[in-house]
């Protein structure tokens, strides 16, 4: 995929290999920006409990880890997860997160509609839901870009340095 400043985005499952390189970024974007559960090296999984939850992903159609690299190096990293219960299997819940340095070049574009087309493809998800920090107005404008609408809030969901941040709610009908 061409990105907004020329260079090329390749986006694809992730492999039991990308555990490593997957926690490091992981704990380098966690620094970048309070958008996300966890800060600077924040995101504690061995590489081993990585590998196995990939491992769990590959046999799946509903539930995936998806990486994009540019140059070799990761700048996206984004997951589609549905629950196994029959009752709430048509529904999934997706997070995405971009490198800093990649932020305005359509990288989570990119991403979002790549998760997007493998829930519409798997014939079983309905739902996509997702759940955006309220002052991330970038993404909020991108989720509702891509038909997402707020369905409801988390009030007081994260806490950072003593301030409350609240989450918002949002779904897309597939």
């Amino acid at each position: 995929m061409n990105l907004k400043n020329g260079m090329i985005l390749k986006i694809n499952k992730a492999i039991r290999s990308d555990a490593q390189e997957i926690i490091s970024y992981l704990n380098i974007i966690g620094g970048e920006s309070d958008n996300l559960l966890f800060g600077a090296n924040g995101f504690h999984m061995s590489v081993e409990a990585e590998e196995n939850f990939i491992e769990d992903l590959s046999g799946s159609n509903t539930s995936a880890l998806f990486i994009g690299k540019i140059d070799n190096e990761i700048a996206c990293v984004g997951s589609v997860m549905a629950p196994q219960r029959e009752r709430i299997n048509h529904q999934a819940e997706i997070s995405i997160s971009v490198k800093k340095k990649f932020w305005g070049l359509g990288v989570a574009t990119h991403l979002m509609q790549t998760i997007i087309n493998y829930a519409k493809a798997n014939g079983q998800t309905q739902i996509l839901h997702l759940g955006v920090i309220e002052d991330n107005l970038n993404a909020i404008s991108l989720y509702k870009k891509l038909g997402f609408v707020e369905i409801g809030r988390y009030k007081k969901f994260l806490k950072i340095n003593g301030q409350y941040k609240d989450e918002i709610l949002m779904n897309l009908y597939l």
